[in-house]
């Protein structure tokens, strides 16, 4: 069996929030865990300004993909700029990651299948099926499903299909 090997890791700036975010987000994807995690020690609470003992970084998966995340104060913040996407293949899927990662999220940040979640991460909860329908080789099938998916905030798959259908 081989190891594999992640050469990119999302690393993920909080303010203090750091350990509540990794609870919040290994509870909603399968196959997910805290791997590691650091505290301040005393050097380095000083140089921060964070408490001594206080959690500094962790090292968690979420299904199987590696994430770091920092309490590294207030200086930076979360931007929709960024987002990561969950490609989900039903609707009860798509249903979950939207529900779960939408609680406690900005309501006005949910169009198109992206969402904001409490801590400001953005999301996109988009069902595979999705591509298929926005690149269908008829024109007008596409744009239905374009239409439709302008508006709607989760995605609804049997309603994209259905649009693009005519």
């Amino acid at each position: 069996m081989q190891n594999r090997f992640q050469r990119i890791t999302p690393f993920l700036w909080f303010d203090t929030q750091a350990e509540e975010a990794v609870a919040f987000y290994t509870s909603i994807f399968p196959n997910s865990r805290i791997v590691t995690t650091t505290r301040y020690n005393k050097e380095s609470a000083q140089a921060s300004g964070r408490a001594e003992g206080s959690v500094m970084t962790m090292a968690f998966q979420l299904d199987g993909q590696d994430f770091t995340a920092i309490n590294g104060g207030p200086q930076f913040t979360f931007s929709g700029a960024i987002s990561f996407v969950v490609h989900c293949q039903t609707q009860a899927e798509v249903d979950h990651y939207w529900n779960g990662l939408g609680e406690g999220g900005d309501p006005k940040a949910q169009q198109c299948g992206w969402l904001r979640d409490r801590f400001g991460v953005s999301w996109q909860v988009v069902p595979t099926q999705l591509v298929e329908l926005l690149s269908d080789p008829d024109p007008n099938r596409a744009r239905r499903a374009t239409m439709a998916m302008l508006g709607m905030k989760k995605l609804d798959i049997a309603a994209l299909q259905k649009a693009a259908a005519g």
